[in-house]
C-alpha cells in the first residue's frame, strides 16, 4: 500500500464510498476497511431513503416530521438543510446507476413510522444493498480510487505523534493521516494523507443484542475520541423495535416498513398491544415502538411479542419483502401465514463525532460522515430512513469542503512508524471474547431500552475494570483486530455511559427511571 495520498477514507459504507467517488476527481484517494469492500451497515439497510419526491408531500412537512422525532434536539437550520437536498442526491444515486422500486413509471415510495406522507425511496427490501452495489461498480472504474481490504484504521495521526506541543483547545489539532495494520502481512504501516473521513458506522456490537454486522464496531470514533475531537449525544443508542427472534438468526431486522404496510403488533394470545401505548399504534415513531413492547415482555414475562402481516396480499408481500420472506422462511417461518416472533436489539446511534454542516469535525483535516457523526439532524431520536439521506448529503459536503481544503496543504513529514517494540504476540484470545462478552451483557442489562442512577453507576464500574484489563493486555502485545475493536468498544461504552449519566431527564432514545420526564429547557448537546 502507498503511504501517500490526497484523501484517505476509513470505511467503504455509502457515505465513506460516495465521498471517494466525488473527491477523485480532484486527487488521488485510497479507501481502507478491514473486511470486504461491500461489508458495511449501509448494505444491511433494508428500510430506504427518506426524500421529498412527489405528490402532496413538502419539505416543510419533512421537516417537521424529523423534528418531532428528534423529541426537540435536533438543529433545525440542519434538518432544514438535509432536507432540501434530498432531492439532489437521490437523482445522483439514479445518475450513477442505482435501481429504486418504481409503480407505473415512478418511483414508488413508501411510508415508514413517524412520516406524515409516503417519501420512502427504496429498492424493495434491499435499498441499502442496491446503493453499496452502485458506489463500488462505479468505483471499480475509476482510475484515481484504489481499495484496500482488510487493513484496519489502528489511530489517526495527530502532533500526538510528532512529539509536538498540542494546545487543550482541540482546534489546534490537525489530522495527518492514520495508522494502518494490513492483517493479511500483519504489518502498521503509516498512510499519510491531505485530508481523511471517518465513514466507520455504528457501534452495535457494544450491545448483546444487535441488528448490525460484527464489524459494528465502532472504530471511527474511538479513534476521534483519543486523538481529542469532540464527541456528542451518545446516550442517544436507537433500538429496532424488531427483529427476528429465533435461534440462529442474529437479531435478523424486519423492516419498518413492514409495520408501514399495515404489519400489527400482537401478544401470544393475539392481542394488538400498540394502541394501548400510543396512538399511533404501529406507525410511533421507533423509540415508543421499542419501549412499548419492552414493557409488555417484562410485564408478561414473554420472550417475544409477534409481527403480524397474515391479512396483507401475499403477492405484495413478496413484490415488498423478498429478503424479509426468504430469510424468515429459511428460519420456519412463513410470513404468509404465521406471526414473525420479534424483540427489539440494538440498531442505530444518534451520536457520534461533532460535525458543521460541512463534515468537518474539530481538528484540522478530519472529516466525518454516516454513522459515525453527530450532525444535528436526528436529535435525541432518528427518523425512520434518513441515516442514507443523511450520509449522502453529509458525504457530498464534506467533499467539496474536503477538495477546498486540501489546495494549500501537503503531506506531513516525520511521522515515525508504528512502535510495538516490547510487545509480544497475544496467546490469550480467550481473554478477549470473555471481556467482550462481559461488556455486551453489561451494556445491555444496565445501558439498554430503559436505564437508571444505578444501572448506569454499575456499568461505569463495570467498564471501567474491562478498561484497566484490556488496555494494560494492549500495552505489552501485538496489535490484533479483535483486541482493537474490544478496546474501541470499552472506549464507546465509557462514552455512552458517561453520556448517559449526564442527561438528567428522559428524552427521544434516553429513557430514565430516575428522570422520567423532560425537562423544560433541555440541553441540546451532550458533548463529551
Amino acid at each position: 500500500m502507498p503511504d501517500k495520498y490526497d484523501f484517505l477514507v476509513i470505511g467503504s459504507g455509502g457515505a465513506g464510498l460516495s465521498y471517494a467517488l466525488r473527491v477523485a476527481r480532484h486527487g488521488s484517494v485510497a479507501i481502507i476497511t478491514k473486511k470486504d469492500s461491500a461489508e458495511s451497515n449501509t448494505n444491511y439497510a433494508q428500510g430506504g431513503l427518506a426524500s421529498v419526491i412527489a405528490g402532496e408531500d413538502r419539505f416543510e412537512d419533512h421537516i417537521n416530521d424529523t423534528i418531532i422525532a428528534g423529541a426537540g434536539l435536533c438543529h433545525p437550520e440542519i434538518v432544514d438543510m438535509v432536507v432540501r437536498e434530498g432531492p439532489s442526491v437521490v437523482r445522483e444515486l439514479l445518475d450513477w446507476g442505482a435501481k429504486f422500486s418504481t409503480r407505473e413509471g415512478e418511483l414508488d415510495l413508501g411510508r415508514e413510522g413517524g412520516h406524515s406522507h409516503n417519501r420512502i425511496v427504496h429498492a424493495a427490501d434491499r435499498t441499502g444493498k442496491e446503493i453499496e452495489q452502485t458506489l463500488l461498480t462505479a468505483i471499480s472504474r475509476h482510475p484515481n480510487i484504489h481499495v484496500f481490504e482488510h487493513h484496519f484504521a489502528l489511530e489517526l495521526i495527530t502532533e500526538h505523534h510528532l512529539d509536538r506541543e498540542v494546545t487543550r483547545h482541540d482546534q489546534d489539532i490537525n489530522c495527518y493521516g492514520a495508522y494502518v495494520f494490513d492483517t493479511r502481512s500483519d504489518k502498521v504501516e503509516v498512510v499519510l494523507a491531505k485530508a481523511t473521513l471517518i465513514a466507520t458506522g455504528g457501534l452495535g456490537e457494544v450491545y448483546l443484542h444487535s441488528t448490525n454486522p460484527s464489524i459494528a464496531t465502532g472504530d471511527g470514533i474511538a479513534m476521534a475520541y483519543r486523538a481529542k475531537a469532540r464527541v456528542a449525544n451518545m446516550e442517544f443508542m436507537q433500538f429496532h423495535p424488531t427483529t427476528l427472534n429465533v435461534p440462529e438468526a442474529n437479531s435478523f431486522l424486519i423492516s419498518e416498513a413492514v409495520r408501514g404496510k399495515g404489519g400489527i403488533l400482537r401478544d401470544r394470545n393475539g392481542y394488538a398491544f400498540m394502541s394501548d401505548y400510543d396512538d399511533r399504534a404501529e406507525l410511533a415513531p421507533r423509540d415508543i415502538v421499542a419501549r412499548s413492547i419492552d414493557d409488555y415482555l417484562k410485564k408478561s414475562g414473554d420472550e417475544s411479542v409477534y409481527l403480524d402481516v397474515t391479512h396483507i396480499d401475499k403477492g405484495e408481500l413478496s413484490v415488498s419483502f423478498p429478503h424479509i420472506m426468504e430469510t424468515c422462511r429459511s428460519f420456519g417461518v412463513d410470513i404468509r401465514k404465521d406471526w414473525i416472533p420479534v424483540v427489539p436489539a440494538a440498531h442505530y446511534l444518534c451520536g457520534g463525532v461533532v460535525t458543521d454542516r460541512d463534515g468537518r469535525t474539530t481538528i484540522q483535516g478530519l472529516f466525518c460522515a454516516g454513522e459515525a457523526a453527530c450532525t444535528g439532524l436526528h436529535g435525541a431520536n432518528r427518523l425512520a430512513s434518513n441515516s442514507l439521506l443523511e450520509a449522502m448529503v453529509f458525504s457530498k459536503r464534506a467533499a467539496d469542503e474536503s477538495v477546498a481544503y486540501i489546495r494549500e496543504r501537503s503531506w506531513m513529514s516525520g511521522v515515525p512508524e508504528w512502535d510495538d517494540s516490547g510487545t509480544v504476540n497475544a496467546e490469550e484470545a480467550i481473554l478477549i471474547h470473555h471481556n467482550k462478552q462481559e461488556l455486551q451483557q453489561v451494556m445491555w442489562n444496565y445501558v439498554g431500552i430503559v436505564r437508571s442512577n444505578l444501572r448506569l453507576e454499575r456499568a461505569f464500574r463495570r467498564t471501567h475494570m474491562l478498561f484497566e484489563e484490556t488496555e494494560e493486555f494492549y500495552q505489552r502485545t501485538r496489535v490484533s483486530v479483535p483486541l482493537c475493536e474490544l478496546r474501541n468498544l470499552i472506549t464507546n461504552a465509557y462514552i455512552i455511559i458517561r453520556s448517559a449519566m449526564s442527561r438528567k431527564e428522559s428524552r427521544g432514545l434516553h429513557f430514565s427511571t430516575d428522570y422520567p420526564d423532560q425537562v423544560e429547557e433541555a440541553r441540546r448537546d451532550t458533548i463529551i
